[in-house]
């Protein structure tokens, strides 16, 4: 039986994608992120791994999701939903506002999600006997 990732590793995940977004957007305004098509498909992948990641949270951890109900874990996901099935009618404008919003307050939340997360006992999903 292949061994779960662990609710701290799908954490770590959302992080660093985030992360990675900021990074990329960094020193860019509106009009320079919405010219440069390279950038765009780097933010719009780190959007799919935040929503799978947070999909995975919501899946497997829903205890833990819902002491954490402050964190949007549902409009992660929906992000996630527009950015791979709605890619043809992406608007680049709600993304940035999402990016330069949202991020920095998730991020912020994060470290202490990942700290609760690794001192979990029997961390394993809740469908898991």
């Amino acid at each position: 039986m292949k061994s779960q990732p662990r609710l701290a590793d799908y954490l770590r995940h959302i992080q660093e994608a985030a992360e990675q977004t900021l990074a990329y957007i960094a020193g860019m305004d509106l009009a320079a992120f919405q010219a440069d098509r390279r950038t765009q498909q780097a933010v719009l992948f780190n959007f799919v791994i935040l929503g799978e990641a947070s999909a995975k949270v919501m899946d497997a951890y829903p205890d833990f999701m819902a002491r954490h109900a402050a964190v949007p874990w549902r409009s992660i996901r929906n992000m996630r939903n527009r950015v791979a099935h709605g890619y043809f009618k992406i608007d680049y404008e709600v993304l940035w506002e999402t990016m330069a919003a949202a991020l920095p307050e998730l991020l912020a939340q994060l470290p202490a999600l990942i700290a609760e997360a690794d001192q979990t006992v029997g961390d394993l999903p809740s469908d898991a006997s």
